[in-house]
């Protein structure tokens, strides 16, 4: 954020400056900030040092830098980068505040790091070294699984497993879902992308929300969720797969294995998805992708829009992203679901897998909503969005009437 200009003001008395600059020179320095300055840098000069400790899995090392809280839950995790930058530093005499951000790298999945704020409270000795009180998430920042407690890890095939409160056997069972989701998804959406996914197992409904910064009812019925940016390039920082272990539990042993692929998916197709494509379109595809040689049937899995089109209240459009809120209605949110599922089912079956591709595709390639699915459905299926919509509620039709 830029700073702020100030109003120009008289000139002070001599007098008034020189005791300002002594009260200065107590606290901060007078002439530039130099005490402030000299704290910044020895700052930084611990923070690299504490980076490299934890790096090095360096016990000592990282003791020399202050608290060793949390260094015990980061052992497991295969870091390739581990990096803070000072953003800010607040002193209070012999206390300080630092605000930074983590920069760091999971061996073998990220290309690019993953950042996240951080919140650090400092104290310097009577020698004059700083040592690091404590390291938090920053306000308004997710947290860390390594924040949560001792992090345990599963590599698989194709997958990595970073589980918090759960014993490593059922870790290998994601690790296993997960390594066969990745060629399903191979096989639905082409070779275009890594091929392997971070799956994060945190111990309860409360700590997956935190994982995301958001409120733990936004996500009570969810099973997982996929973070990343969409519309990123290859290089961008590798997703996540968060799961929600209270929901996710529940499932059978098919909604495990369809909930992965579905995630997977979104991890696959996230560099051509972005402001363009509707909920509809990427919810729907990773469903497709997710119950695609399966064997389940439109009646099977799609309860909600089955019952709503027996008894002739079918919807008369596609959903719109407003009803994929994970705050609303959770039949509503099925129906949005299960809508967007068999529009992209449709496609699969009325015009070939390679044109819903292609589809899917081409939405992307726009910048903005605006006309992108209009185009598209012109470009690819040589259909109106009207005409689209109206095969859309005939195919409805046909699988529940």
């Amino acid at each position: 954020m830029a700073g702020r200009g100030r109003a120009p003001r008289a000139r002070a008395p001599i007098s008034v400056v020189v005791a300002v600059c002594a009260l200065l020179v107590s606290l901060t320095g007078c002439g530039g900030g130099s005490a402030t300055d000299r704290a910044e840098a020895d700052v930084r000069r611990l923070l690299d040092r504490r980076a490299a400790a934890v790096l090095d899995r360096d016990l000592a090392a990282y003791r020399g830098t202050g608290s060793t809280a949390g260094f015990g839950n980061l052992r497991a995790v295969p870091l390739a980068a581990w990096s803070y930058e000072l953003t800010g530093l607040r002193l209070t005499g012999d206390r300080a505040t630092a605000d930074a951000r983590l920069r760091y790298r999971v061996d073998g999945y990220d290309t690019a790091p993953v950042v996240a704020g951080r919140a650090l409270t400092l104290a310097r000795d009577s020698g004059g070294q700083w040592d690091v009180v404590s390291d938090r998430p920053a306000p308004e920042s997710a947290v860390q699984p390594w924040d949560q407690g001792p992090v345990s890890v599963v590599h698989g095939e194709r997958s990595l497993v970073l589980g918090v409160g759960h014993p490593k056997r059922d870790l290998r069972d994601y690790a296993g879902l997960a390594d066969r989701a990745v060629p399903a998804v191979t096989s639905a959406w082409g070779g275009q992308w890594s091929g392997r996914v971070v799956v994060v197992v945190p111990e309860s409904l409360q700590d997956m929300a935190a994982l995301l910064g958001s409120p733990a009812s936004a996500y009570r019925g969810i099973a997982a969720v996929t973070t990343g940016e969409v519309g990123a390039p290859a290089r961008a920082a590798a997703d996540r797969i968060i799961v929600n272990p209270d929901a996710y539990g529940v499932l059978g042993d098919v909604g495990r294995q369809v909930v992965l692929t579905h995630e997977a998916t979104h991890v696959a197709t996230r560099a051509h998805t972005n402001a363009a494509t509707p909920l509809w379109l990427s919810e729907g595809y990773a469903d497709w992708a997710g119950y695609r040689g399966t064997g389940r049937t439109p009646a099977e899995a799609a309860p909600e829009l089955a019952r709503a089109v027996v008894a002739g209240e079918g919807p008369e459009d596609l959903p719109t992203d407003e009803d994929f809120a994970f705050t609303g209605d959770a039949a509503a949110l099925a129906a949005a679901y299960e809508g967007g599922w068999l529009a992209c089912k449709l496609i699969a079956e009325r015009w070939g897998e390679e044109r819903l591709r292609a589809f899917y595709r081409a939405v992307g390639a726009h910048e903005e909503r605006a006309g992108a699915v209009e185009g598209a459905l012109a470009e690819v299926l040589d259909v109106t969005a009207g005409e689209f919509t109206e095969r859309w509620r005939e195919y409805l039709r046909l699988q529940f009437g």
